[in-house]
């Protein structure tokens, strides 16, 4: 509870920064007055890019971002042209057509699958506290601000939420902020004493005032107005849990909805899904350019030669081919046929050249890339190399734009080693009381039957293990036993209890902020120092086979 009065003391000193007129009225179990203005939104999210009205011009607008897409469509309307048609005006037509069919067709399966997951998620039920004292299930989506929410171990949290009770008796939560920060590490989060010991729906009518929404998931400044109460109780960022948290090793907790759907900490932070573009497709635009400005110095070429043909030959055209100056057929005299003028002609030329010339940046190739890409994802996500045991999970090809980017790694840039380590560390050996036991030819699995079992598998010294169990009386096994109880004890670690395949054998996963100390309570564990229990006033410690207490 240090934490919790440490930051009761800061957002006290802080709280005054906090005005009235800046601040958001949150009636608690009271959402129709909370939002009498209708000014919060509901707590339905979206994260999917298109809608039946905007994916036509909005994904046509993301396709001709590529440069070579502008270039095909301005090839096929010149060839629309009756002055200037080269080719059949369906056949310049149809290659664009079909990558752009193509491509829009991917674009609308991955969107599809994101309005999926966005209905799944919606679609969620939380327990949410009506009229009467009961809480009843309701969509996600229907979740609103003011609403009293209770969430049970290993569910997600609906919203974000200031904490008003928990199942331990001082007010402690962990939750899991895996999906906010990357973190699968426990995090600890409190309610205040001066709502633990009041029942949810006696607390309706107390008022909590909080900032307005913003981004920053580590912030919060609030504080609690009970009904009848002459003080304001400060809330911190140690009060509040944001949605997509998952609750672990706690029974229950109760909360108060104070920010919902696109106001949410998450979606405030998340971006949307953005139009991915790979180094290929960039390097590919820049070589558009350049081609293209080929193409213009040729076409120039050939308008210019043209010109001075059309000049010299200007009393002869009426008689040359494709420059007949008089319809002989028509009845009309002095009528000009297939002929505009130098000027005129010359353009024409320019523009016929193009299109001619228009196989120098082919389309067939943008085609075959579209077609290689969906083969390349059908083959990664049917690569049983690729499939993760651990997780029961395939591969996913969320973005089918930028699979030859896969691999291609020139920087890692990176704060610290857990992110290219996984965050898995291993207790290998250790130096006690200056006597060095680093030999690993010594190191073997756990053996015999043990009614603990961590989850981290650790090969232990034969050597310590014999200091343990059978040098109590001597000095180095008194320090040996010191040592592994000190891991055992001295640390933030939660343990999360779980059958194992073996009847009569727990599983323990050991939880905490530290993959440090994770590693090191498994070793303690293994050489049969074994932490079973912890809450916020002691914890337990199996001594090979005897449960001791440590407040």
């Amino acid at each position: 509870m240090a934490e919790d009065h440490g930051s009761s003391r800061h957002m006290s000193a802080s709280q005054k920064e906090l005005g009235d007129e800046d601040a958001r009225v949150v009636r608690v179990g009271d959402a129709a007055r909370t939002n009498e203005r209708l000014e919060f939104p509901g707590n339905a999210v979206r994260t999917a890019k298109y809608s039946p009205l905007t994916f036509l011009p909005r994904n046509l607008f993301e396709q001709f971002h590529r440069l070579a897409y502008v270039y095909f469509l301005v090839i096929a309307v010149l060839n629309q042209l009756p002055q200037l048609a080269v080719f059949g005006r369906g056949a310049s037509v149809m290659p664009l057509a079909f990558v752009l069919i193509v491509t829009a067709v991917k674009d609308a399966y991955e969107d599809w699958r994101r309005h999926r997951s966005d209905r799944a998620e919606n679609g969620r039920l939380a327990a949410v506290l009506f009229p009467g004292g009961q809480f009843l299930p309701t969509e996600w989506k229907h979740v609103r601000v003011g609403d009293v929410v209770r969430v049970v171990a290993d569910e997600s949290l609906p919203a974000d939420m200031v904490l008003l009770a928990t199942s331990d008796p001082t007010g402690v939560a962990y939750v899991q902020t895996l999906n906010l920060d990357g973190e699968s590490n426990l995090k600890t989060r409190y309610a205040k004493q001066e709502t633990l010991s009041t029942p949810p729906d006696q607390l309706v009518g107390a008022v909590i005032r909080c900032e307005r929404p913003n981004r920053n998931i580590y912030g919060f400044q609030a504080n609690l107005e009970l009904e009848g109460g002459s003080r304001r109780i400060p809330l911190g960022p140690s009060n509040i849990v944001l949605r997509g948290c998952e609750l672990k090793n706690t029974a229950w907790a109760v909360g108060v909805v104070v920010y919902a759907g696109r106001e949410t900490k998450a979606m405030l932070n998340n971006a949307g899904a953005p139009k991915k573009r790979s180094r290929l497709e960039t390097h590919m635009n820049r070589e558009t350019l350049f081609l293209s400005a080929i193409l213009v110095v040729l076409c120039t070429l050939v308008a210019a030669f043209s010109g001075v043909w059309l000049h010299t030959h200007q009393d002869e055209l009426e008689l040359a081919q494709f420059f007949h100056k008089r319809d002989y057929l028509s009845h009309e005299k002095n009528n000009n046929y297939n002929y505009y003028g130098i000027a005129a002609q010359i353009v024409f030329i320019f523009l016929m050249a193009v299109i001619v010339f228009q196989i120098m940046i082919p389309i067939s190739l943008y085609i075959s890339m579209e077609l290689v890409r969906l083969g390349q994802a059908y083959f990664m996500i049917r690569d049983t190399r690729l499939y993760d045991e651990s997780s029961n999970t395939r591969f996913q090809c969320r973005a089918l734009n930028i699979n030859e980017d896969l691999g291609q790694i020139k920087c890692v840039f990176s704060d610290k080693t857990g992110t290219l380590t996984q965050n898995k560390m291993d207790f290998r050996c250790a130096s006690i009381d200056g006597v060095d036991y680093s030999d690993i030819s010594r190191q073997q699995p756990v053996e015999g039957d043990q009614i603990w079992a961590p989850k981290i598998s650790v090969n232990t010294d034969s050597q310590l293990v014999n200091l343990i169990r059978d040098g109590g009386d001597t000095e180095q096994g008194r320090h040996t036993r010191e040592f592994f109880l000190a891991l055992a004890t001295c640390n933030t670690i939660v343990p999360m209890i779980t059958d194992g395949l073996v009847s009569k054998k727990k599983v323990i996963d050991y939880q905490g902020e530290s993959p440090d100390e994770q590693a090191l309570v498994a070793a303690a564990a293994a050489y049969g120092f074994v932490l079973v229990e912890r809450t916020s006033g002691h914890i337990v410690i199996d001594v090979l086979g005897e449960k001791q207490r440590y407040y």
